[in-house]
């Protein structure tokens, strides 16, 4: 990865709706090569993905709260089942499979408090692996990312 492809990579975090000819303009190269170079990044699975963020609060979900479970037995195949059933629940936003005293920590968001408890008692508490968990909740979420940074080589 050189400093155009980290060029495209950073305006197309600013800006993922960027057209190839406006993106090509902004990194100084043909449309042809910034289309090719992009792809290219995309295929080598350094672009994953595009998306437009959602403010959580103004579609219904603005009960935010990070859950510290502990799991066990703490073995692979237990820590990847948690993980994709975590992956399943429409209310989990991210899952970070964590060291120390906790094993992962969930970011969920819900409707209502009411909601929170439901998830918790009815089905992260009723798998077998679940040994504890702690709730906090999120009163205010100040800084989003939406642009990984690019470390340079």
């Amino acid at each position: 990865m050189d400093e155009r492809d980290r060029a495209i990579i950073r305006e197309l975090q600013a800006n993922a709706r960027l057209t190839n000819r406006q993106l090509a303009a902004r990194v100084d190269l043909a449309p042809s090569s910034s289309s090719v170079r992009t792809r290219a990044l995309e295929e080598r699975g350094i672009i994953t993905g595009y998306h437009a963020q959602v403010d959580l609060d103004r579609v219904g979900r603005g009960v935010q709260a990070l859950i510290a479970f502990q799991v066990r037995p703490l073995s692979r195949d237990v820590i990847r089942s948690f993980e994709a059933f975590a992956l399943q629940q429409r209310e989990v936003l991210s899952v970070f499979v964590i060291g120390g005293g906790d094993d992962f920590l969930v970011h969920v968001a819900v409707p209502a408090v009411a909601d929170m408890h439901a998830l918790l008692m009815d089905r992260f508490s009723k798998r077998k692996e679940v040994v504890g968990f702690r709730t906090s909740l999120v009163y205010d979420h100040t800084h989003r990312w939406t642009v990984e940074p690019v470390i340079e080589d």
